[in-house]
């Protein structure tokens, strides 16, 4: 064994030569540990069942058949008679207030059909009429907003029945809608 006469360290220990190369060493403080990840949240499996469900449902209602330009639409609760469907499909209620869909993309109709039908709603009216045009001009063929409205009007509790209008006030490209009359709690 050799001795270094500048640190006194034997040559074949290693350890003491790195020692006295490097000086005196302090410790570090300790570091906290890192946060960990947060658990994962409890899956939802009943919510996410249940949204798959409409989901379905609704594309049911999309997917189903389309209607054409100049096809009748018409529907009708089962608590109400035929012979109201047909009198309404003759044109023999009024229309008390009357919405026009022309121009409007498909999302804007869905918006200002359901802000209408609430209103009527509220206003204690009986029967209305949209305007949603033949669909002519529909890119895919078949009349979008007729379409649409012809699914909203369906799915819709407060609409009793609705039927294309007679020619004078517009044919296929209107529908005359009866709604569900307000019960009057008092």
């Amino acid at each position: 064994m050799t001795r270094t006469p500048e640190t006194g360290a034997d040559d074949d220990d290693d350890g003491a030569l790195f020692r006295a190369a490097i000086g005196p060493v302090r410790a570090l403080p300790p570091t906290p540990e890192p946060p960990r990840p947060s658990p994962p949240r409890p899956s939802t499996r009943m919510a996410e069942r249940d949204d798959a469900e409409a989901r379905s449902a609704f594309r049911q209602l999309l997917d189903g058949p389309l209607l054409e330009a100049g096809d009748t639409m018409q529907y009708r609760r089962d608590e109400v008679p035929a012979r109201v469907l047909r009198r309404l499909g003759r044109g023999e209620y009024s229309a008390q207030e009357e919405l026009d869909l022309h121009h409007s993309d498909a999302e804007q109709a869905t918006a200002l059909l359901r802000l209408f039908l609430r209103d009527a709603a509220d206003a204690g009216l009986g029967c209305v009429r949209i305007v949603h045009g033949k669909g002519l001009n529909s890119a895919s063929g078949a009349p979008i907003l007729k379409n649409l409205v012809d699914r909203l009007l369906r799915q819709r509790s407060d609409v009793l029945a609705f039927h294309s209008a007679p020619a004078a006030q517009g044919s296929t490209g209107a529908v005359l809608v009866l709604l569900r009359p307000r019960s009057r709690l008092g």
